[in-house]
């Protein structure tokens, strides 16, 4: 639009032609814009970016040591409305190239004065320290030409290939190489004493998992072993519980054979035994009552003492029988035929007697 103008957001209108308050020499537009009057005003622009400027000065030192200092200077005119002026005063026809050859002779007037004031080992130790020196002794003189320092960087030191700050560094050196050696040989050692150390953990992990697969291995063994044993220890066993089972009964069956013999054999054997001595001593009782008899040639006393004698004869026979331990296996029926039988045998006893009595009477003895 005709007559209004507005400048760059990293630029300063400089308004000229009217009258400005405060006695300015020139209106100051900065981020806005202004209705300016053609043909009776007249606009011109000023910078506000960042420049830079590089500098290098041979100075010499303390001990009179020359020595070549690169630095680099970031700059800019600064915002406030007095700087500005100043720095349009300065610089506005051309801003670049004269404010950069002009912050460079500051700062290397400035640069030479500090170096002089210290020596080399000063200046290389504490380079931050000579850079803060020279920005804060510029700083005066860029503020009264409008201009501002962001920073002051000192590049490079060089002493001209004099070697002193060579000689100067050699005992560091020295020392920093003796310290890699020192470093070095314990990192190696660090290094070997590691590689044992984690050896000895391979032999031992190694040694422990042999015992362990041995221990394994054992009772894999012995559980196979046991596995392999079961059948034929249960078999054993089985055969162990038949044969005490066997035994046990062939035991009874003994026992009961035996009390079969008893019955069968030894008590009617025993009982026939009994009978026997029965019979033999009623035979030797009839003969003792036949000679008893025949000296009497009374035959019905001989029968009276026969017919006395036939219960007693009786009795001795039972008596024999009840020591013979029978068994009777048909209850009370067995045991009248028992009673029959013993009361025939004593009738038997005594008709033989009677016989031979007879006999005897018939035949007297020479």
């Amino acid at each position: 639009m005709l007559g209004y103008h507005v400048p760059d957001p990293d630029e300063a209108m400089l308004v000229s032609g009217a009258k400005v308050k405060d006695d300015a020499p020139f209106r100051v537009v900065i981020g806005r814009g202004a209705w300016v009057m053609p043909f009776f005003r007249k606009v011109r622009y000023l910078s506000l970016a960042m420049f830079e400027a590089e500098i290098g000065e041979r100075c010499v030192t303390k001990q009179a040591i020359q020595l070549d200092v690169r630095a680099v200077i970031a700059f800019k005119v600064a915002n406030d409305t007095v700087s500005i002026v100043n720095a349009a005063q300065r610089f506005l026809s051309e801003q670049e190239r004269e404010m950069s050859v002009l912050t460079g002779r500051i700062f290397s007037g400035h640069l030479r004065s500090i170096v002089g004031s210290m020596t080399v080992e000063e200046i290389i130790r504490e380079r931050q320290k000579l850079a803060d020196e020279v920005l804060v002794a510029s700083k005066v003189e860029m503020s009264n030409i409008g201009l501002w320092v962001d920073s002051f960087q000192i590049q490079s030191i060089d002493d001209g290939n004099l070697g002193y700050i060579t000689a100067l560094a050699a005992p560091h050196n020295a020392a920093v190489q003796r310290d890699a050696k020192i470093a070095q040989a314990a990192a190696a050692q660090l290094a070997a004493e590691a590689e044992q150390e984690s050896v000895r953990k391979q032999a031992e992990y190694t040694r422990q998992t042999a015992i362990l697969r041995a221990q394994y291995q054992r009772d894999i063994d012995s559980a196979n072993a046991q596995a392999a044993q079961a059948g034929p220890l249960a078999q054993a066993v089985a055969l162990q519980e038949v044969l005490t089972a066997q035994a046990e009964q062939a035991r009874k069956q003994a026992e009961l054979r035996e009390q079969q013999l008893q019955a069968e054999v030894v008590k009617p054997a025993v009982a026939e035994a009994e009978r026997v001595r029965i019979l033999a001593e009623a035979e030797a009782d009839r003969t003792r009552i036949q000679a008893e008899a025949a000296a009497s040639n009374n035959r019905i006393a001989l029968d009276q003492l026969l017919i006395e004698q036939l219960p007693e004869i009786v009795r001795q026979a039972a008596t024999g029988l009840s020591n013979a331990n029978l068994t009777v296996l048909n209850g009370p029926d067995g045991v009248s035929e028992l009673v029959n039988g013993m009361v025939g045998q004593g009738l038997t006893v005594f008709n033989s007697l009677q016989k031979a009595l007879s006999s005897n009477n018939d035949h007297p003895a020479d």
